[in-house]
């Protein structure tokens, strides 16, 4: 009884360690900056983001999907999305990845999505872009939603795609 106790504490740890991962920073790489272009507002982009604000420093939990059990970075954007303006997306970061609209990331709005590899395989992280080249998410490392620059060192060389739900 004891060997499968042990065994299942191992795979539930390595899948907290899997999820929405995101490391410290191990490397610097040169990065060439998203540049911004101003763009029309949209009002249920605004919405997502305003709300997504309200969810800073929720803590992190592996398969969360909402505050009061701690939120991952997919069931993040799937409660805000539903919450804020009633948009069912559903599934893990490289499934909602799938869906929506690609768009150019110098064309983002708030409320749109941003796409990062974290853990060595494509989009396995997921934030909402909230302007101002910040995002807000929740990381498995420090275990708290939080807001990040686009640009930041960790985060700059794993950007893969934006996308929007809005017009």
């Amino acid at each position: 009884m004891n060997g499968r106790r042990g065994l299942v504490l191992a795979l539930a740890s390595v899948a907290l360690l899997a999820a929405c991962g995101t490391p410290a920073p191990t490397r610097r790489a040169k990065v060439k900056p998203i540049l911004y272009e101003p763009q029309p507002v949209s009002e249920k982009g605004n919405e997502v983001a305003l709300y997504a604000m309200g969810l800073i420093d929720i803590g992190y939990q592996f398969g969360g999907k909402n505050p009061e059990a701690g939120l991952d970075c997919s069931g993040m954007v799937s409660y805000i999305y539903g919450k804020a303006v009633g948009i069912r997306i559903t599934g893990s970061a490289a499934d909602i990845a799938r869906r929506g609209r690609e768009i150019d990331p110098r064309t983002l709005r708030p409320g749109d999505l941003v796409f990062f590899n974290t853990l060595n395989r494509p989009f396995s992280h997921v934030g909402v872009y909230i302007g101002d080249g910040r995002f807000i998410h929740a990381p498995s490392s420090r275990g708290r939603v939080r807001i990040e620059r686009m640009d930041n060192v960790y985060f700059a060389p794993r950007f893969e795609m934006a996308r929007t739900y809005f017009d």
